[in-house]
């Protein structure tokens, strides 16, 4: 099984519009894609967001700097909102990446769960949906073909084009990012696309439906042979439990509370993170035993083949994520590894 990083690289609250200390986050969120290599982790992923909270809006242009200070390390969006792209871009940028990383470049594309990149490039919320249906097929299409034709509702035709460049990689791989919608799954099943699915809430198990429906889909399709399935959560390592809880509460609640403010949800309390910790619950934070036993846990549940943990989450300072990469990667990686020595794909 992979097991890599993704992150939003957000700001702390009270660096917002700083110039300073926006410089210095992606600074470090260099620091953190490299010392993810150096620990033998197999992935890292960079977020999409149009907000002052979040330093990254493109992920291609973080990642065709990582490219140049990283040898092994696959490089993957962690979502591109092809929404509110325009798949040719999304295409020219990525086969960039590619090219300066000698074919390490993945696109995760997805609807994005956050909605100001639509106004921002003049899209309508009622196509929501739509959108993103009509640019992955363009998307998949410019990945497959080197000269292009296409017609749409949303976007201008493309008469018999060449599209470059062309990526290093014969084709690159294009992951669909799902938050639990079965619609989103049956599309990925249905194309035949590896799926990334996001617990950031709820019991693990209760997304044992939606993976079965996965795979489910891509079995009638005739194409349910070397499934990629991947889950992304929100992880925190310290050298105990008790640490791991103490360090990522606060900065986990901030960042959940301000959000939840935004669509309603009710403020969660140190009871219910602590739930959440559990086994039945959907944070994998705690000690590297602990966190080893989630993610076999999940494992049992799912037998995906790549885990993607988020955690640079909130406010957390700098050193805390880069000691929970290390321990990530030197204690946890090397005992699922071996417990998990060949996965399970069907």
């Amino acid at each position: 099984m992979e097991l890599g990083l993704y992150t939003f690289a957000e700001m702390r609250p009270d660096e917002l519009g700083n110039e300073k200390y926006v410089s210095q986050r992606m600074k470090d969120l260099m620091e953190e894609i490299q010392l993810a290599e150096q620990v033998g982790l197999d992935v890292f992923g960079v977020g999409e967001h149009h907000r002052p909270d979040f330093v990254v809006s493109s992920p291609a242009v973080v990642l065709g700097a990582a490219a140049v200070v990283t040898k092994k390390i696959k490089l993957t969006s962690a979502v591109t909102v092809l929404s509110s792209d325009d798949p040719v871009r999304v295409f020219q940028d990525f086969a960039t990446v590619d090219l300066l990383s000698g074919g390490r470049a993945e696109i995760m594309a997805g609807r994005g769960s956050f909605i100001e990149s639509f106004p921002l490039f003049g899209y309508n919320l009622r196509d929501y949906d739509e959108l993103f249906s009509e640019k992955l097929q363009l998307l998949i299409k410019l990945n497959e073909n080197e000269i292009v034709s296409w017609k749409g509702k949303h976007r201008p035709s493309i008469d018999n084009l060449g599209v470059y460049p062309r990526p290093h990689q014969p084709s690159m791989p294009i992951w669909i990012a799902v938050g639990g919608t079965p619609a989103s799954v049956v599309r990925a099943g249905t194309l035949g696309l590896p799926l990334a699915v996001a617990i950031i809430g709820g019991s693990p198990d209760r997304f044992v439906p939606l993976v079965n429906l996965y795979r489910e889909t891509r079995k009638k399709q005739g194409n349910d042979s070397n499934v990629q399935l991947s889950i992304n959560s929100h992880t925190y390592i310290a050298d105990t439990s008790e640490q791991a809880g103490d360090e990522f509460f606060p900065p986990y609640v901030t960042m959940m509370n301000n959000i939840g403010k935004e669509r309603g949800w009710s403020p969660i309390t140190r009871e219910q993170f602590d739930y959440m910790k559990s086994k039945n619950g959907s944070l994998v934070v705690g000690s590297p035993q602990q966190v080893i036993d989630k993610i076999l846990y999940e494992h049992e549940l799912f037998k995906h083949t790549r885990f993607m943990a988020q955690m640079s989450v909130g406010n957390l300072p700098h050193k805390k994520i880069m000691r929970s990469i290390e321990l990530f990667g030197t204690k946890v990686a090397p005992v699922v590894r071996k417990e998990i020595k060949q996965p399970e794909y069907a």
